[in-house]
């Protein structure tokens, strides 16, 4: 078992090596960011080793560093590693399954056959939401009392004022297929009668061909100027575009929460956003039962469309829904309950 004195216990953290690289950002970064330094202010001694090699497709030199580097930690070790690390590694993990008291926080389950292995090797897995527990409890073999969930915090912040016909479009994703641009852009582009404005916060470098062709058929379609892809944001940057922003709007294909949804919440910002993944989970009701924002199925611009037209064109649905997330706002948990809740996985690992 790690040692434990009057620093508290040990953790070695596994983490991609782009953790704070600002042109990537990303929910998992910061996720890990936020827990890393939740832990240490817990009085965990936390070490972290950021692996090279592009996780999560390494090449045989980031394998081997990353082999290495678990070989070179003491037996009874506490090791928690990103899952975007640790679920394409499973032979780095397995030779130390007995060794090393291996923790995956999985972020987004892969659901493959090299996942399995690799989550079979670990003392204890962390999800990220309820819904992503039940989705690695149905696919894989994992004792049920050995699978935890953190869910990702929010920190408090100003209120955001909104702007009385709720044009201010917002969304805050990595331009990528997975989180459906170009569904929201067909949306937008059947409610293009309407006044708005949309600005998508997010990297554009993860598939630039996606991103460019977003580009060009907003081109066509006459909504250059309204619709604006203006790369990553973090820190006062991303504070200011919630700020600014009336609705938050997420057309993702799958997402195993959704930070983005209580970030707009945490200002009282409605969201609209797919009936998929942990996007409900993140959404949640206000205390009297109300929800603050919209669902729609994925892969459906009509309905995405047709949610969007709701919004903008009914006063009393805007003022409803602000309200809801004015109240929503106020039950979020903060990053200390993540760290908490974290911490008390990788202790129960250690039994």
């Amino acid at each position: 078992m790690a040692a434990v004195g009057a620093g508290g216990r040990e953790v070695h953290v596994v983490l991609p090596d782009d953790i704070d690289d600002p042109a990537t950002p990303s929910g998992g970064n910061h996720y890990d960011r936020r827990v890393c330094g939740g832990l240490a202010e817990a009085g965990w001694r936390v070490r972290e080793h950021p692996v090279p090699g592009g996780w999560p497709a390494p090449t045989p030199a980031a394998r081997a560093d990353l082999a290495g580097r678990l070989a070179a930690l003491p037996d009874g070790a506490v090791v928690l590693l990103d899952g975007l690390v640790a679920s394409v590694a499973p032979d780095a993990l397995a030779p130390h399954a007995g060794r090393l008291r291996l923790v995956v926080l999985v972020h987004l389950p892969r659901e493959d056959a090299v996942e399995a292995r690799a989550l079979a090797a670990a003392t204890a897995v962390v999800a990220t939401s309820g819904w992503a527990r039940r989705r690695l409890l149905d696919r894989y073999a994992l004792p049920a009392d050995r699978v935890y969930v953190a869910t990702p915090g929010v920190d408090p912040a100003p209120s955001a004022a909104g702007t009385p016909a709720g044009t201010e479009l917002l969304c805050v994703a990595a331009v990528a297929p997975h989180k459906g641009h170009d569904v929201l852009l067909t949306a937008l582009a059947a409610v293009a009668d309407l006044p708005w404005r949309c600005v998508c916060v997010g990297a554009t470098t993860r598939a630039p061909d996606f991103a460019e062709g977003l580009r060009r058929r907003a081109e066509r379609t006459g909504l250059t100027g309204r619709v604006r892809l203006i790369g990553p944001r973090t820190g006062p940057g991303l504070a200011a575009a919630y700020a600014a922003a009336d609705l938050l709007v997420l057309a993702s294909r799958g997402e195993t929460y959704g930070m983005a949804v209580t970030e707009a919440l945490a200002r009282g910002v409605p969201v609209l956003a797919t009936d998929v993944g942990g996007l409900p989970e993140a959404l949640g009701l206000a205390p009297g039962g109300e929800r603050p924002g919209l669902l729609v199925p994925p892969d459906d611009p009509a309905a995405l469309a047709a949610a969007l037209r709701r919004w903008l064109g009914d006063a009393g649905l805007r003022e409803r829904l602000r309200r809801a997330a004015r109240a929503r706002r106020d039950t979020l948990a903060g990053w200390d309950a993540t760290a908490a809740a974290l911490a008390a996985a990788l202790k129960e690992s250690t039994t």
